[in-house]
């Protein structure tokens, strides 16, 4: 009888049998996506702009003052104007403002945790800053750039190319019907032939949606590790 010096002998005799070796040998679990983390987070960030719209409705009632929060949104070209970027997403006009793109954002944010937290952290900070540079580029002069509908892009755009990506059916299927659904919409938002929208922020979140989608591939499987049973010489 051969003993693999590497495994140490059994009262019976026998070599013990190690990790990997045997009929015992069980393969690793597979873990699926977090979907309950990612609808947290999704309607926590939706919650978040409602506390702040409804404290900037609050100080401009208490101030009489309409240029409160929202103020400190996106300046194009402006220096001061950068920290906008990161309060754009949060700060919105209005009630009807808050509410369409909060409806959109739970719909599409939904579809999106479905995949796990992580490709929705990731599709949300990249259309976030994207969308924020975009409207700090391109935006005209005198303006300020606020609102989440940059974001609400780069959720279409991110679910329409994803399965382009994935080369997942499911993914195809979804993103043919969001693609339906919200394509002409979007065109319409990403037309610079309209006042008081802010479609250069829409068109960085659009190209935030698309990168962040080319970050996702096809899961490959594992390659078989070549097991041997114990005493087997290799």
């Amino acid at each position: 009888m051969y003993q693999d010096p590497r495994l140490p002998m059994t009262p019976g005799g026998g070599a013990a049998q190690g990790p990997g070796f045997g009929a015992g040998a069980q393969a690793p679990v597979k873990q699926g996506p977090r979907r309950g983390p990612a609808f947290i987070l999704l309607f926590c960030f939706v919650g978040l702009m409602w506390v702040i719209e409804a404290a900037d409705q609050v100080i401009v009632w208490a101030t009489s003052d309409s240029n409160t929060l929202d103020a400190h949104g996106v300046e194009p070209l402006s220096t001061d104007g950068l920290l906008g970027i990161v309060f754009q997403p949060l700060l919105h006009g209005d009630w009807a403002h808050l509410i369409g793109n909060s409806i959109a954002l739970l719909i599409l944010g939904s579809i999106i945790a479905l995949s796990g937290v992580k490709p929705l952290i990731s599709v949300t900070v990249i259309s976030w800053i994207t969308s924020g540079v975009v409207s700090w580029l391109l935006g005209g002069s005198g303006t300020v750039h606020i609102g989440a509908s940059g974001i609400v892009f780069g959720y279409i755009f991110y679910v329409i190319v994803r399965g382009f990506f994935t080369r997942k059916i499911l993914h195809l299927v979804v993103g043919l019907l969001i693609g339906i659904y919200y394509g002409i919409e979007a065109l319409y938002g990403l037309s610079p032939m309209q006042s008081g929208i802010s479609w250069q922020g829409h068109l960085g979140g659009a190209i935030g949606g698309v990168v962040a989608a080319a970050g996702t591939k096809r899961n490959r499987k594992p390659k078989q590790s070549k097991q041997v049973s114990a005493g087997q010489r290799v």
